[in-house]
């Protein structure tokens, strides 16, 4: 059928309608497309299809500068302008919150866009990979769990574009030599030109001093460290880090602050939009010397330290060991205090008390049931909750709205370009 695109959606694909009203998603199509496209799958609301030709490019549509779109899973939109995918963020979350949230007429504030379009990724992950040379590193492959090699990545810094092919050689040598394989690898550059590699494994012997040379010398890396990990891949935990070489912790200097993060401790992949992030949150808080504020899902102190500098208190949770460890010398280096806690955020809120704002930045899934309830119970003045996931804030923000919270403001910040994700910043005030 031939059909014209109108939008994005949030997934990635372009969304237009056939002529009995049915939505069709169309994967690589950009806002403007006029396509010629075949049907995969049916349903009685809506149809997926891809393109069989392209009858009219929009003037929205680009060049992928990268040789592995549309193999490689990690980008979606390397064919979109970079002002078209904001665009598309900023409908995708007003839509999200008034479709699923329930939230009559949300509307976006300000949405910052990223400082850098491509090289701004401070992190990647690469998978494990057999290829006849041997061992490679590689992505996803888009739509399927097969990885594909990649030599080079477009998203990281100038200076370590190409390290991804230099640690398949490096692991390509030691694979033989190693009696424990690795099965992914960490790989973090900071804006400080500290260079961190990280190598999963499960339990095993593992001969440390032996790879800490080989991927030092491949890669010039700071820091080299074993991650050993336990079950199946959908839920492993990490049992120990064990330091191969240097410090064993990463530096990334974020607004006023310089974080050290260990292995398996989370950071925001984009470091100068993640100080537009920063920003957008301590001015949403609003905070005095006379307030008291939570920080659930505090992580590494992202959000800690800067409320923690505006003379407020601050009470911290966070359930991971590791970022809780990262949380109190980052707190400790910067002359800074709050009161930490560790453990579940559900756990921490419902023994609260009397707090003015409660910051949460739950992952992706947003927040559990049991948060979800403990939030409401705390009856905080405001909640500004921080999500990558404006599916899952939405539905969070109805729940919320349900227990007498209305949304006051909404802003966005672009920390993935290229990709259909976004991170939002959604402020709600209690009512009643």
């Amino acid at each position: 059928m031939r059909v014209v695109i109108d939008s994005l959606a949030y997934g990635g694909a372009g969304v237009a309608r056939a002529k009995d009203g049915r939505i069709v998603f169309v994967e690589d199509a950009c806002p403007g497309d006029t396509l010629e496209v075949v049907v995969t799958e049916e349903h009685p609301r809506f149809m997926r299809a891809r393109i069989a030709q392209i009858l009219e490019p929009s003037a929205e549509r680009v060049p992928p500068p990268c040789p592995y779109f549309g193999d490689c899973g990690g980008c979606q939109w390397q064919h979109v302008a970079y002002a078209a995918q904001v665009e598309s963020k900023k409908v995708a979350i007003e839509d999200a919150l008034t479709r699923i949230g329930k939230q009559a007429g949300a509307r976006i504030g300000h949405i910052d866009p990223s400082p850098e379009t491509y090289g701004y990724r401070n992190k990647i992950e690469l998978s494990m990979t057999e290829t006849p040379k041997g061992p490679a590193l590689g992505f996803a492959r888009h739509a399927s769990n097969d990885v594909i090699q990649i030599d080079a990545c477009l998203l990281l810094p100038h200076s370590a574009r190409k390290a991804p092919r230099a640690l398949s050689g490096a692991l390509r040598y030691l694979s033989s030599r190693m009696q424990t394989p690795v099965e992914r690898v960490s790989l973090r550059i900071s804006r400080l030109a500290e260079l961190e590699v990280d190598l999963w494994t499960a339990p095993g012997a593992f001969s440390r001093q032996l790879a800490a040379k080989v991927i030092g010398d491949a890669v010039g890396a700071r820091t080299v460290t074993r991650v050993i990990t336990k079950g199946e891949p959908e839920a492993r935990k990490v049992t120990r880090v064990e330091v191969l070489a240097g410090p064993g912790a990463w530096r990334e200097k974020l607004g006023a602050y310089t974080y050290l993060v260990s292995a398996p401790s989370f950071f925001q992949v984009n470091t100068r939009a993640a100080e537009l992030l920063q920003r957008a949150v301590i001015s949403s808080v609003a905070a005095d010397d006379t307030s008291l504020v939570a920080d659930l899902y505090a992580g590494v102190g992202t959000f800690t330290l800067p409320l923690a500098a505006a003379s407020c208190e601050v009470v911290a949770a966070e359930s991971s060991s590791h970022a809780l460890s990262d949380l109190r010398r980052n707190l400790d280096a910067a002359g800074l205090n709050a009161d930490i806690i560790g453990g579940d955020a559900g756990r921490i809120a419902e023994e609260l008390g009397n707090v003015d704002t409660i910051v949460v930045d739950p992952p992706r899934a947003g927040l559990s049931e049991h948060a979800a309830r403990a939030l409401i119970q705390a009856r905080a003045n405001k909640i500004v909750y921080v999500s990558c996931d404006p599916t899952t804030l939405a539905r969070d923000a109805r729940a919320l709205a349900d227990a007498g919270y209305r949304l006051s403001a909404l802003d966005a910040v672009d920390l993935f370009p290229q990709t259909y994700h976004v991170e939002t910043v959604a402020t709600l005030i209690r009512e009643d």
